[in-house]
C-alpha cells in the first residue's frame, strides 16, 4: 500500500511540475508512475483530473489573452472526439496504446532536437487545425493524452512561446474536463479513482506552482527546446514502462 501511495505522489509532483511549466504533459509524465499503482482506466482519469487542477491555478492569469477565434477550431472538434475516446476506453489495450504513442514521441522529438533547421509547416488551413483537435479529443477521452498532437502541431507551425502556452492550456483544460464528464456519464468513476485523486491533488498543486514559476524565467527558444525534451523523455518513459 505504501509503495502505491509513493508512486501516486511521485507522478503527481512530476506531472504537476511539467504541466505548470508547459501547459500540458501531466499524463505523459505521470502515467509511467501511476500505471504501476492503479488500474489503467483510473490512471487515465487521474491524469485528466490532475491536469485540470493544475491548469485551473493559472487560468485567471491567461484568461484575458485567450483568442477564442484561434482556439475554437481545435476545441470544438476536440469536444466532438471526446465521447468516442470514452467509448473506446474500456475496449482498448491502454498499455499497447501508450507504447505506440511513446515510439511516436521518441522518433519525432529526437529528429526535431537533432535537426538544426527544424521541420516547419509554413501554411495550413483551419481544416488541419480541426483534424488535430478531433483526433486529440479522441486521445483525451481514451487516455488523457489530448496534448500530444497539439504540441507537435504547434512546434511544426513555429508558434511563439505565449501562443503555444495558451493553446496547450486552453485546449487541454477543455478536453480533459469533458473527458471526466464523459467517463462519469458512462459509470466508469470508482472509489479507487476518488482515493487516488485525494492523494495526488496536493502534490499536483505544489508541482504546478513551481513549474509555473520557472516558466516565467525562460525565453521562447528555451521553451521550445524544453517542450521537445519533455516529450522525448515522456516517450522514453512510456516505451520503457510498456516494453
Amino acid at each position: 500500500m505504501s509503495w502505491e501511495i509513493a508512486l501516486i505522489l511521485a507522478g503527481a509532483l512530476a506531472g504537476g511540475f511539467v504541466n505548470g511549466l508547459t501547459g500540458f504533459g501531466t499524463a505523459l509524465t505521470a502515467m509511467p508512475f501511476w500505471l504501476g499503482a492503479v488500474h489503467p482506466i483510473v490512471a487515465a482519469q487521474l491524469a485528466a483530473a490532475a491536469s485540470v487542477a493544475g491548469q485551473l491555478l493559472t487560468l485567471p492569469e491567461i484568461w484575458p489573452r485567450i483568442r477564442w477565434a484561434v482556439i475554437a477550431p481545435y476545441v470544438l472538434p476536440g469536444l466532438a472526439g471526446v465521447p468516442i475516446g470514452a467509448l473506446l476506453l474500456p475496449l482498448i489495450d491502454v498499455q499497447l496504446f501508450k507504447l505506440g504513442t511513446g515510439c511516436l514521441l521518441v522518433a519525432y522529438c529526437a529528429f526535431q532536437l537533432i535537426n538544426r533547421d527544424r521541420l516547419r509547416v509554413s501554411a495550413a488551413g483551419r481544416g488541419f487545425d480541426a483534424a488535430i483537435g478531433f483526433v486529440s479529443g479522441i486521445l483525451g477521452g481514451l487516455a488523457g493524452l489530448s496534448g500530444v498532437l497539439p504540441t507537435i502541431w504547434a512546434s511544426l507551425r513555429g508558434l511563439a512561446k505565449e501562443d503555444k502556452r495558451l493553446l496547450f492550456q486552453t485546449f487541454n483544460l477543455t478536453i480533459l474536463s469533458a473527458m471526466l464528464c464523459a467517463t462519469a456519464a458512462r459509470g466508469l468513476m470508482s472509489w479507487e479513482f476518488a482515493r487516488a485523486l485525494l492523494i495526488c491533488l496536493p502534490a499536483t498543486i505544489i508541482g504546478a506552482r513551481f513549474g509555473h514559476w520557472l516558466y516565467s524565467r525562460i525565453d521562447t527558444r528555451g521553451f521550445d527546446r524544453l517542450v521537445l525534451s519533455v516529450l522525448l523523455l515522456s516517450g522514453i518513459s512510456l516505451v520503457w514502462g510498456n516494453a
